[in-house]
């Protein structure tokens, strides 16, 4: 944990931001594997750790923002928990560690919410994303559990995200914290890729790295030669010579700050011509675009501009023709190029996206495309000082997507179908980085992790 004051001003600052009622914090809970004894590792939820801090099962955090006290609410471990787990502090010690005024138990917590709710006093939650957390905030507060999102608070929402978008300077610190993990992941990646290897042997490699900092995955390895498949978890297959390896991973650090780095690597140690000619197309894309990352520009106004890149790369490599910019409008690039460019990131690898995507990465002014490839843009809004974020642009030949789209006829006067046919077993290449915004322009977060063709075939060597 930080020390107790920096919760204490956290929870100041929520204060201002809510006009009125109390705030009920759900911390998450053990979840078994297959009995009750046997739990998956546990997380906490990342906006109790952001206002309380405590990675431990089966506390809530409640603001009262009338009277101005804060509580943390919880159970003392009895006996029995303490010879399987050893001491335990007390839920008075744990309230002191975070600066909150008061403590108590689960039952005088009820007994607050139900002298709030007798009061008519506005109860302001979160929408739960699991489902003892729905049940929970159910049981609490009356609301049928198919109710619940209905019910949480807009004004809540809106307040956290204005408030963890910005990322504090300590914060800044543990995602680099994270990030040097990364750069020890992708030192071992090229040592370690080289064919008759299985996919598996390298998340195995990847997953003790992290666990030798006591740290944990910030979230499931996509590593996989199909790297066509843009979030492909499978790790069963082995690596041959001529194959691509895409490789996104991040971990976590200390204080629960995520990263997230993706690097392609040709699977021999050498990028065949082919290859190359693709590669420099998402490496100019990730440089051009990161260098155009400042506040006051319009992300969606960025990811348009890696589109338009790509588009006019595979036009040189005759895959598409047609004027370049109507390409892209047209959304003819989402055939290579589907994704969004990038997303917050922060206590949540993608930052907070389970309040709802579009209050992280849009405004009330802005209006979400619905054509393919655009749609899935996670974050399009103005920048501003302290977002992270990532930059991750890529090109893909899906084979569904690409036969699909020719039966259709679709955008056959932008895409030269004859030309992609002969990448149909490519595969993907997708490159990302973490960069902070700043109050003039950006830094790319982290020890460089080598990203062109030259700089990788060198590290693989």
């Amino acid at each position: 944990m930080f020390e107790s004051n920096v919760y204490k001003k956290r929870r100041e600052v929520l204060k201002n931001n809510i006009s009125s009622g109390i705030v009920l914090f759900s911390g998450n809970v053990d979840s078994p594997m297959n009995y009750p004894a046997n739990t998956f590792h546990f997380r906490q939820d990342s906006t109790f750790l952001y206002y309380f801090g405590l990675n431990k099962p089966g506390f809530y955090g409640v603001i009262d923002i009338d009277n101005g006290e804060d509580y943390l609410f919880g159970t003392d471990f009895t006996i029995d928990d303490i010879i399987w787990m050893g001491p335990q502090p007390l839920v008075s010690k744990l309230s002191e560690s975070i600066g909150t005024a008061k403590s108590g138990t689960i039952s005088e917590m009820k007994d607050v919410l139900n002298k709030a709710i007798n009061a008519g006093r506005k109860i302001h939650f979160l929408p739960p994303y699991r489902g003892e957390n729905v049940l929970d905030v159910s049981a609490l507060l009356g609301i049928a559990p198919a109710m619940i999102k209905g019910y949480s608070s807009i004004e809540l929402i809106n307040s956290v995200v204005k408030q963890r978008s910005h990322k504090e300077e300590r914060e800044i610190v543990e995602i680099e914290k994270a990030l040097k993990i990364s750069s020890e992941i992708y030192d071992a990646m090229f040592k370690q890729v080289k064919p008759g290897k299985y996919e598996k042997e390298m998340t195995g490699i990847i997953e003790g790295i992290v666990g030798k900092y006591g740290a944990v995955t910030s979230f499931p390895i996509i590593l996989s030669i199909h790297g066509e498949t843009l979030h492909n978890h499978g790790h069963e297959n082995m690596m041959s010579d001529g194959d691509l390896l895409i490789i996104d991973s991040g971990a976590e650090s200390p204080e629960y700050y995520a990263s997230d780095i993706t690097r392609t690597l040709p699977v021999s140690g050498k990028f065949s011509d082919k290859q190359k000619d693709v590669f420099r197309i998402v490496q100019k894309a990730i440089e051009t675009t990161t260098e155009f990352v400042q506040p006051g520009r319009k992300y969606k106004d960025i990811h348009m501009m890696a589109a338009e890149i790509i588009a006019g790369g595979l036009k040189d490599l005759g895959l598409m023709k047609g004027n370049v910019e109507d390409a892209v409008k047209e959304g003819a690039h989402a055939l290579f190029f589907p994704h969004g460019l990038g997303h917050m990131m922060g206590l949540d690898v993608h930052d907070m996206e389970n309040l709802g995507e579009n209050y992280i990465g849009y405004t009330d002014e802005m209006e979400r495309s619905d054509q393919f490839g655009t749609a899935y843009l996670r974050l399009a809004r103005e920048l501003e000082p302290g977002f992270v974020l990532t930059v991750e642009p890529g090109i893909y030949f899906i084979p569904a997507l690409i036969d699909k789209w020719r039966t259709e006829g679709k955008h056959k006067d932008f895409i030269n179908y004859d030309n992609v046919e002969k990448y149909i077993d490519f595969g993907g290449i997708r490159l990302e980085d973490d960069v902070l915004v700043r109050e003039k322009g950006h830094r790319v977060l982290g020890e460089p992790i080598p990203k062109s063709v030259e700089d990788i075939e060198n590290r693989m060597a």
